[in-house]
Protein backbone atom coordinates (compact mmCIF):
# COMPACT_ATOMS: atom_id res chain seq x y z
CA UNK A 1 0.00 0.00 0.00
CA UNK A 2 1.37 3.17 -0.47
CA UNK A 3 0.56 4.92 2.25
CA UNK A 4 0.36 8.79 1.41
CA UNK A 5 -1.50 8.10 -2.07
CA UNK A 6 -4.22 6.30 -0.38
CA UNK A 7 -4.23 8.80 2.55
CA UNK A 8 -4.74 11.30 0.16
CA UNK A 9 -7.31 9.52 -1.92
CA UNK A 10 -9.33 9.19 1.48
CA UNK A 11 -9.05 12.47 2.13
CA UNK A 12 -10.65 13.73 -1.15
CA UNK A 13 -13.32 10.74 -1.41
CA UNK A 14 -14.43 10.27 2.15
CA UNK A 15 -14.03 14.06 3.28
CA UNK A 16 -13.92 16.77 0.86
CA UNK A 17 -16.34 15.47 -1.22
CA UNK A 18 -18.05 13.18 1.24
CA UNK A 19 -21.14 11.51 0.65
CA UNK A 20 -24.04 12.34 2.91
CA UNK A 21 -24.02 9.35 4.94
CA UNK A 22 -28.07 8.39 5.60
CA UNK A 23 -31.30 9.73 4.51
CA UNK A 24 -32.03 13.40 4.50
CA UNK A 25 -28.31 14.24 5.72
CA UNK A 26 -26.90 17.16 4.05
CA UNK A 27 -23.52 17.70 2.99
CA UNK A 28 -21.93 21.18 2.55
CA UNK A 29 -18.85 23.11 1.59
CA UNK A 30 -18.51 26.67 3.32
CA UNK A 31 -15.59 27.74 2.67
CA UNK A 32 -12.28 25.70 4.15
CA UNK A 33 -14.81 23.64 5.81
CA UNK A 34 -16.74 20.65 4.85
CA UNK A 35 -20.18 19.98 7.37
CA UNK A 36 -22.60 17.63 7.30
CA UNK A 37 -26.22 18.58 8.82
CA UNK A 38 -27.65 15.01 9.64
CA UNK A 39 -31.26 13.74 8.84
CA UNK A 40 -33.73 13.63 12.11
CA UNK A 41 -31.35 10.49 13.30
CA UNK A 42 -27.99 11.14 11.86
CA UNK A 43 -24.97 12.70 12.54
CA UNK A 44 -24.02 16.52 12.41
CA UNK A 45 -20.49 17.33 12.10
CA UNK A 46 -17.30 18.58 10.49
CA UNK A 47 -16.11 16.51 8.45
CA UNK A 48 -13.10 18.40 6.76
CA UNK A 49 -11.21 21.55 7.13
CA UNK A 50 -8.64 23.44 5.54
CA UNK A 51 -7.66 26.00 8.27
CA UNK A 52 -4.35 28.12 9.01
CA UNK A 53 -3.66 29.70 11.91
CA UNK A 54 -4.95 32.96 10.87
CA UNK A 55 -8.68 31.50 10.14
CA UNK A 56 -8.95 28.56 12.35
CA UNK A 57 -10.69 30.58 15.17
CA UNK A 58 -13.37 32.16 13.25
CA UNK A 59 -13.95 29.54 11.41
CA UNK A 60 -14.54 27.42 14.71
CA UNK A 61 -16.87 30.10 15.52
CA UNK A 62 -18.74 30.01 13.02
CA UNK A 63 -19.76 26.02 12.99
CA UNK A 64 -20.27 26.60 16.99
CA UNK A 65 -22.90 29.34 14.97
CA UNK A 66 -23.99 26.81 12.69
CA UNK A 67 -25.12 24.03 14.89
CA UNK A 68 -26.03 26.13 17.71
CA UNK A 69 -29.10 27.70 15.73
CA UNK A 70 -30.38 24.78 14.88
CA UNK A 71 -30.30 23.40 18.13
CA UNK A 72 -27.64 20.20 17.59
CA UNK A 73 -24.76 18.36 19.28
CA UNK A 74 -22.26 18.03 16.76
CA UNK A 75 -18.71 16.48 16.31
CA UNK A 76 -15.45 18.06 14.86
CA UNK A 77 -13.86 15.01 13.57
CA UNK A 78 -10.38 16.07 13.84
CA UNK A 79 -7.64 13.92 12.40
CA UNK A 80 -3.96 13.68 13.40
CA UNK A 81 -2.76 15.25 9.63
CA UNK A 82 -5.07 18.08 9.97
CA UNK A 83 -3.55 21.57 10.13
CA UNK A 84 -2.84 24.00 12.19
CA UNK A 85 -1.32 21.97 14.24
CA UNK A 86 -2.96 23.36 17.22
CA UNK A 87 -6.50 23.00 16.27
CA UNK A 88 -7.26 20.26 18.63
CA UNK A 89 -5.93 23.07 21.00
CA UNK A 90 -7.92 25.59 19.37
CA UNK A 91 -11.43 23.09 19.79
CA UNK A 92 -10.94 22.51 23.58
CA UNK A 93 -10.73 26.66 24.37
CA UNK A 94 -14.25 27.02 21.95
CA UNK A 95 -15.70 24.47 24.28
CA UNK A 96 -15.40 21.19 22.68
CA UNK A 97 -14.99 18.12 24.57
CA UNK A 98 -12.51 15.39 23.03
CA UNK A 99 -13.42 11.68 22.76
CA UNK A 100 -10.98 8.66 22.87
CA UNK A 101 -8.93 8.70 19.99
CA UNK A 102 -9.53 5.99 17.14
CA UNK A 103 -6.99 4.70 14.31
CA UNK A 104 -7.61 5.29 10.78
CA UNK A 105 -7.20 2.00 9.36
CA UNK A 106 -7.68 0.49 5.40
CA UNK A 107 -6.98 -2.50 4.23
CA UNK A 108 -7.21 -3.52 0.16
CA UNK A 109 -10.86 -5.97 0.00
CA UNK A 110 -9.32 -8.27 -2.50
CA UNK A 111 -7.00 -9.88 0.25
CA UNK A 112 -9.90 -9.56 2.35
CA UNK A 113 -12.40 -11.67 0.42
CA UNK A 114 -10.41 -14.55 0.95
CA UNK A 115 -10.86 -14.65 4.55
CA UNK A 116 -12.82 -17.44 5.70
CA UNK A 117 -16.26 -17.30 7.14
CA UNK A 118 -17.76 -19.92 8.79
CA UNK A 119 -13.87 -21.19 10.08
CA UNK A 120 -14.16 -18.11 12.77
CA UNK A 121 -17.52 -18.75 13.92
CA UNK A 122 -17.89 -20.84 17.05
CA UNK A 123 -20.23 -23.75 16.82
CA UNK A 124 -23.97 -22.91 16.79
CA UNK A 125 -23.12 -19.53 15.25
CA UNK A 126 -24.30 -18.08 11.74
CA UNK A 127 -24.15 -14.71 10.45
CA UNK A 128 -27.31 -13.13 8.30
CA UNK A 129 -28.33 -10.00 6.20
CA UNK A 130 -30.58 -8.16 7.68
CA UNK A 131 -33.12 -6.51 5.57
CA UNK A 132 -36.71 -6.27 7.65
CA UNK A 133 -37.63 -4.50 10.84
CA UNK A 134 -37.54 -7.82 12.75
CA UNK A 135 -33.37 -7.74 11.54
CA UNK A 136 -33.30 -3.98 12.92
CA UNK A 137 -34.45 -4.47 16.32
CA UNK A 138 -32.19 -7.38 16.96
CA UNK A 139 -29.35 -5.52 15.90
CA UNK A 140 -30.13 -2.62 17.89
CA UNK A 141 -30.68 -5.47 21.07
CA UNK A 142 -26.90 -6.51 20.51
CA UNK A 143 -25.60 -2.80 19.96
CA UNK A 144 -27.37 -2.34 23.91
CA UNK A 145 -25.79 -5.21 25.23
CA UNK A 146 -22.68 -4.49 23.73
CA UNK A 147 -21.60 -0.85 24.40
CA UNK A 148 -24.17 -0.15 27.11
CA UNK A 149 -25.94 2.40 25.43
CA UNK A 150 -29.33 3.04 23.67
CA UNK A 151 -29.59 1.60 20.66
CA UNK A 152 -32.96 3.40 19.46
CA UNK A 153 -31.15 6.25 17.36
CA UNK A 154 -29.24 3.24 16.02
CA UNK A 155 -33.10 1.49 15.12
CA UNK A 156 -34.58 4.67 13.54
CA UNK A 157 -31.19 5.05 11.41
CA UNK A 158 -30.82 1.39 9.86
CA UNK A 159 -34.79 1.52 9.16
CA UNK A 160 -34.76 4.76 7.12
CA UNK A 161 -31.64 3.65 5.61
CA UNK A 162 -32.83 0.45 4.14
CA UNK A 163 -35.68 1.99 3.45
CA UNK A 164 -34.69 4.85 1.63
CA UNK A 165 -31.42 3.82 -0.73
CA UNK A 166 -30.75 0.37 0.93
CA UNK A 167 -27.83 -0.26 -1.81
CA UNK A 168 -26.01 1.82 0.72
CA UNK A 169 -25.68 0.16 3.86
CA UNK A 170 -26.00 -3.90 4.66
CA UNK A 171 -26.37 -4.63 8.41
CA UNK A 172 -25.31 -8.31 9.91
CA UNK A 173 -25.93 -10.38 13.06
CA UNK A 174 -24.76 -13.15 14.29
CA UNK A 175 -27.31 -16.07 15.33
CA UNK A 176 -26.61 -18.40 18.72
CA UNK A 177 -29.93 -20.01 17.96
CA UNK A 178 -32.43 -17.42 18.04
CA UNK A 179 -30.39 -15.47 20.10
CA UNK A 180 -28.68 -12.25 18.25
CA UNK A 181 -24.82 -12.13 19.76
CA UNK A 182 -23.10 -9.78 17.94
CA UNK A 183 -23.91 -6.61 14.76
CA UNK A 184 -22.33 -4.84 12.43
CA UNK A 185 -22.81 -2.56 9.36
CA UNK A 186 -21.19 -1.77 6.18
CA UNK A 187 -21.60 1.54 4.37
CA UNK A 188 -21.42 1.59 1.05
CA UNK A 189 -21.18 4.98 -0.05
CA UNK A 190 -22.03 5.69 -3.69
CA UNK A 191 -19.03 6.24 -6.68
CA UNK A 192 -16.41 6.11 -3.90
CA UNK A 193 -13.46 3.56 -3.49
CA UNK A 194 -14.33 3.11 0.33
CA UNK A 195 -16.37 1.17 2.04
CA UNK A 196 -16.46 1.87 6.00
CA UNK A 197 -16.76 -0.65 8.42
CA UNK A 198 -18.93 0.65 11.92
CA UNK A 199 -20.66 -0.92 15.08
CA UNK A 200 -19.12 -3.86 15.42
CA UNK A 201 -19.78 -5.31 18.83
CA UNK A 202 -20.30 -8.60 20.59
CA UNK A 203 -22.40 -9.23 23.81
CA UNK A 204 -19.61 -9.97 26.33
CA UNK A 205 -20.13 -13.70 27.01
CA UNK A 206 -19.48 -14.46 23.55
CA UNK A 207 -16.32 -11.95 22.90
CA UNK A 208 -12.90 -13.20 21.88
CA UNK A 209 -14.47 -16.24 20.13
CA UNK A 210 -13.59 -15.64 16.29
CA UNK A 211 -17.34 -14.13 15.35
CA UNK A 212 -15.89 -10.08 15.02
CA UNK A 213 -13.06 -11.57 12.76
CA UNK A 214 -15.87 -13.75 10.86
CA UNK A 215 -18.30 -10.28 10.50
CA UNK A 216 -15.23 -8.28 9.00
CA UNK A 217 -14.43 -11.11 6.25
CA UNK A 218 -17.65 -11.71 5.47
CA UNK A 219 -18.56 -7.54 4.93
CA UNK A 220 -14.75 -7.46 2.53
CA UNK A 221 -16.72 -10.23 0.78
CA UNK A 222 -20.12 -7.93 0.05
CA UNK A 223 -17.48 -4.69 -0.34
CA UNK A 224 -15.24 -6.40 -3.49
CA UNK A 225 -18.63 -8.09 -4.67
CA UNK A 226 -19.92 -4.76 -5.32
CA UNK A 227 -16.62 -3.19 -6.77
CA UNK A 228 -15.06 -1.50 -3.65
CA UNK A 229 -11.26 -1.25 -3.45
CA UNK A 230 -10.77 -0.40 0.30
CA UNK A 231 -12.30 -1.15 3.68
CA UNK A 232 -11.88 1.56 6.16
CA UNK A 233 -12.99 1.69 9.50
CA UNK A 234 -12.08 4.26 12.78
CA UNK A 235 -11.06 1.20 15.25
CA UNK A 236 -10.80 1.76 18.88
CA UNK A 237 -7.71 -0.09 20.75
CA UNK A 238 -10.02 -3.00 21.60
CA UNK A 239 -10.73 -3.70 17.87
CA UNK A 240 -7.40 -2.12 16.54
CA UNK A 241 -4.77 -5.72 16.84
CA UNK A 242 -7.77 -7.84 15.18
CA UNK A 243 -8.19 -5.74 12.61
CA UNK A 244 -4.43 -5.38 12.32
CA UNK A 245 -4.05 -9.39 12.16
CA UNK A 246 -5.86 -9.26 8.99
CA UNK A 247 -4.13 -7.17 7.59
CA UNK A 248 -5.38 -3.45 8.04
CA UNK A 249 -2.64 -0.72 8.41
CA UNK A 250 -3.03 2.28 10.13
CA UNK A 251 -3.11 5.77 7.82
CA UNK A 252 -3.84 8.29 10.25
CA UNK A 253 -5.70 8.77 13.71
CA UNK A 254 -8.77 10.89 14.50
CA UNK A 255 -10.51 12.12 17.42
CA UNK A 256 -14.18 12.73 17.49
CA UNK A 257 -14.05 17.01 19.59
CA UNK A 258 -17.74 17.00 20.62
CA UNK A 259 -19.85 20.57 21.19
CA UNK A 260 -23.18 21.09 22.65
CA UNK A 261 -23.60 18.44 24.88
Amino acid sequence: MDHDAVLALYDRQMRQDAPADGPGARVERVGEVVRQTGGEHGWNGVLWSGLDAATADAVIAEQVRHFAALGREFEWKLYAHDRPADLGERLLAAGFVPEPEETLLVAGTGALAGLPVDGHLPEGVELHSVTDPVGVDLVARVHEQAFGTDGSQLRERLLAQLSADPATVVAVVAMAGDVPVSSSRLELPPGRDFAGLWGGGTVPEWRGRGIYRASVAFRARVAADRGYRWLQVDAMPTSRPVLQRLGFAALSTTTPYVHGR
